[in-house]
């Protein structure tokens, strides 16, 4: 109970101190709404082009909806492979050892405590935007059946990061690793375009991998929610949690028993 306390005070510190500087939140915040713009008037053609008002069961007004969502979870998320890369790097890894917590559940606190308000304030100017441009979601309802499944996104996310953090006991840079899982995220997530709209036979490959319960799953439930798709959504993810989480423990012992500091 006490280490579950300690955590959660982590947690709730990086929360407050998150909102220390509201302009730069509320600005950073504002990114999303030419973003949904963008997307409105791409995914208007596209629809307008198809002479049809659904592709692959969505609407426009779905997919707009589903894309708010799915940039609010990529947008929300801190650069937490960065920081811990700069913990290897410049040695600060060795101080934070010595504390009385566990490194990789103080970065996760810390990663949660930093999300949560700019997670919020993306769907609040992200849904406001949309909501302008094509009206209220279908299932209002979806926002709060999709919350388990974004928290469950946003723990995949952490596991990923971590690992390609932890790259910096091997190599120098890790922003290369960023930028290949970026690009996975987006393209095999269903970031940029909802997997519905892909070939049957990729479609299959791609929900099947970490990406779309990382974006796609939460996104899509979001828009149409239903038991059979919760189910399916959150047992993809706690597949992918414990194995990711079982390959971020070895990875992370691994690295320090060969632990090196750099500077410090």
């Amino acid at each position: 109970m006490n280490s579950v306390r300690k955590y959660w005070a982590i947690f709730q510190i990086t929360l407050i101190n998150s909102l220390a500087y509201p302009g730069e939140l509320i600005g950073r915040s504002l990114m999303i709404i030419p973003f949904m713009w963008i997307f409105y008037q791409l995914w208007k053609v596209t629809f307008a082009a198809s002479g049809s008002d659904v592709i692959g069961d969505l609407t426009l007004r779905d997919t707009l909806w589903y894309l708010m969502l799915a940039e609010t979870i990529e947008l929300g998320r801190p650069p937490l492979a960065r920081t811990i890369s700069e913990n290897v790097k410049d040695g600060s890894i060795a101080y934070i050892l010595n504390k009385p917590y566990d490194f990789l559940l103080y970065h996760f606190s810390t990663a949660m405590g930093e999300t949560v308000f700019r997670a919020v304030m993306n769907a609040v100017f992200g849904g406001a935007v949309i909501w302008w441009l094509v009206g209220a979601p279908a299932h209002p309802e979806g926002f709060l059946v999709a919350l388990p499944a974004v928290f469950g996104a946003w723990i995949l996310h952490f596991c990923i990061m971590a690992m390609i953090g932890l790259l910096a006991f091997v190599f120098e840079d890790v922003s290369a690793f960023m930028w290949i899982f970026q690009k996975f995220a987006f393209i095999l997530g269903g970031m940029l375009i909802p997997l519905d709209f892909y070939p049957s036979w990729l479609q299959v490959i791609a929900k099947l991998l970490p990406f779309s319960s990382m974006i796609y799953g939460p996104a899509r439930l979001f828009v149409t929610p239903s038991l059979s798709m919760f189910v399916n959504v959150m047992s993809l993810q706690v597949v992918w949690i414990t194995v990711l989480g079982l390959l971020l423990t070895l990875a992370y012992r691994r690295g320090i028993t060969q632990l090196t500091v750099n500077g410090g």
